[in-house]
């Protein structure tokens, strides 16, 4: 598909229609492209592009009807822009990734406001300095060789903290760490030169905020292993990208 675009880009696409048919591509993908945020050189927004792709069909116009639409002026819609935490949200779950902006630094005034710390402020803290942050979790781990110690990487639109969380705190907040998307955690800073921890006192699940970004409900990602999994009910709604969470699930290692 990749391909079929490039070699039919002699010159600028000027409309979905004219990608479509220079490309040689189906509806189905003009939409997936539109989804993607893919056609912004034509000058299309997501929103009015995924409102345009839904009026291509593949299948070819009937002769009975092809003078009367040619009548009539098409009508177009102008639809209003949408706001960037919506292109974010449809960034993550059409592309797993956006450059626009993270979802964190929508939250990051209230954040602000209830005293959480960004995770840049981290070397500039002292050793045993309690502190409070908040970000979304890239990464879970819980080696053989740790003793029942979880590491958990949290990133936030300033960097990454890494937590540990000692065998109590684990068995205490085991729930919230297997399924939270975002994590809000209370803890103490432990510095050893250049390598700074957050060693963990109390853990929250915080991924409805996130829901304030998007009208999609989240479902809770869990570690493949975790027998909590069995507890989750199947979701219906199939594999399409926009049924999907806001944020990918984390890269969990046991």
């Amino acid at each position: 598909m990749g391909q079929r675009v490039m070699d039919a880009r002699t010159e600028p696409f000027t409309d979905l229609k004219d990608l479509k048919e220079r490309a040689k591509l189906d509806a189905g993908t003009i939409r997936k492209l539109a989804a993607a945020d893919a056609v912004r050189s034509m000058t299309l927004d997501r929103r009015q592009a995924l409102w345009d792709a839904r009026a291509l069909r593949d299948a070819p116009d009937l002769p009975l009807f092809a003078e009367e639409k040619d009548e009539g002026a098409e009508v177009r819609f102008d639809l209003p822009q949408m706001p960037i935490c919506e292109h974010v949200v449809a960034d993550y779950q059409t592309t797993r990734l956006s450059l626009k902006a993270h979802p964190m630094s929508f939250l990051r005034r209230s954040m602000d406001r209830q005293g959480y710390t960004p995770t840049r402020m981290l070397d500039q803290m002292r050793n045993g300095q309690r502190i409070k942050l908040a970000g979304i979790v890239l990464i879970r781990q819980r080696p053989g060789s740790a003793k029942g110690v979880c590491f958990i990487t949290l990133e936030d639109e300033t960097g990454v903290a890494n937590l540990v969380v000692w065998p109590k705190m684990m068995e205490a907040y085991r729930k919230v760490i297997m399924r939270a998307r975002v994590i809000d955690v209370r803890g103490v800073v432990q510095r050893s030169e250049d390598v700074i921890h957050v060693v963990a006192n109390q853990l929250t699940d915080r991924s409805d905020a996130l829901e304030r970004l998007s009208h999609d409900r989240m479902e809770a990602p869990l570690a493949r292993a975790d027998e909590v999994r069995k507890a989750i009910p199947h979701d219906p709604r199939g594999s399409h990208p926009r049924d999907v969470r806001v944020i990918p699930k984390s890269r969990d290692f046991h």
